[in-house]
């Protein structure tokens, strides 16, 4: 099987093989114009049976590479909003200082290079409450390109969740109980296709995140309208009830293992001025409200922490209502 679905197919039986549909935010529309990037995986033909879920089979190789057994599957710990002294560097929109029951964005879909086996680019959606001490509690769906997690190059599907900062709970996609997958179609971990090409064709993927009014649970949608699976309520503390943050953006690791910057790239690897078909953009950004209704963002916030190696520039029209454009090359004569 080709390096880039080498997961193969495991099957499983979800906790459910038969669930109560969600309840979708008013003002949801999955008949937007949106390509529709999906999975190399479907593409060779492979298909999960009625019931069960496709899962990325975990090898001793996987294992191999992680920087230790015990922390294999999960960020690494002090993961800081600021990035301050961890080497997580960040380009991201945020909104805070109310409850939020949710976020959807389309995300545009790139390669970018990772430098250094224990570093990984990601673009991705936080659902975040709590301090950002030891009781962060976190949602995150995107796409990443982690070499010490997959093997390889490839932007693949991810989630993530956490409890407590990053310490002991949560993890990747589904390396530890958590996140419960409802869907045969989508494979957490597998590589996303198609993906844009510098001055030529885009694609991107539409994620949600929001909390089933119904039953409290926060859901996760792909593309339009497949429903992937949900966090359970009862994983959380703060997010049992609400969010009281949501960013948008991406995130690199430096690890300056040269003793100097990183050359992994952010997004595309461009910076955010240079615009469409050359900079990575997220687009149609909405939260949702207490009232289960999907909103525009208001009192935007932006954060580029090392805008000389990654930036981001803020924009709003008509067709992309509210959008942003971020990355950056790493290591330039700038971002020493």
């Amino acid at each position: 099987m080709p390096k880039e679905y080498d997961f193969a197919l495991n099957f499983r039986y979800p906790h459910a093989t038969e669930f109560d549909p969600p309840e979708r935010p008013k003002g949801y529309n999955n008949g937007e114009n949106v390509t529709q990037s999906f999975q190399l995986w479907s593409d060779s033909g492979e298909a999960c049976p009625e019931g069960t879920v496709p899962i990325r089979r975990i090898t001793e190789q996987d294992f191999l590479r992680a920087s230790s057994i015990r922390r294999f599957g999960r960020k690494p710990r002090g993961v800081r909003r600021d990035s301050s002294g961890n080497g997580h560097e960040h380009a991201v929109v945020f909104v805070n200082g109310d409850q939020y029951y949710g976020a959807k964005a389309s995300i545009n879909v790139w390669t970018p290079r990772v430098t250094d086996q224990y570093e990984f680019s990601l673009s991705q959606i936080w659902v975040i409450a709590g301090s950002f001490g030891n009781d962060l509690n976190t949602i995150e769906a995107g796409w990443q390109v982690s070499p010490e997690l997959y093997g390889d190059n490839y932007p693949r599907f991810f989630t993530y969740w956490t409890t407590d900062a990053y310490q002991a709970t949560g993890c990747y996609n589904l390396l530890c109980s958590g996140f419960v997958q409802t869907n045969n179609r989508i494979a957490i971990g597998a590589a996303i296709s198609p993906r844009s090409d510098f001055n030529g064709r885009q694609f991107d993927i539409g994620l949600m995140v929001w909390k089933d009014p119904k039953h409290g649970h926060w859901w996760l949608e792909f593309g339009s309208g497949l429903l992937v699976g949900y966090w359970p309520a009862y994983l959380f503390s703060h997010l049992r009830s609400h969010a009281s943050m949501v960013q948008f953006g991406g995130e690199i690791v430096n690890t300056r293992s040269r003793g100097y910057h990183t050359g992994t790239e952010m997004g595309s690897g461009h910076f955010a001025e240079e615009g469409f078909r050359k900079a990575a953009y997220f687009r149609n950004l909405q939260v949702v409200d207490w009232d289960n209704n999907l909103l525009p963002l208001s009192n935007i916030h932006q954060l580029a922490d090392h805008s000389n190696c990654y930036d981001i520039r803020e924009g709003r029209n008509n067709v992309w209502g509210t959008y942003f454009y971020y990355g950056g090359p790493g290591r330039n004569v700038r971002c020493p």
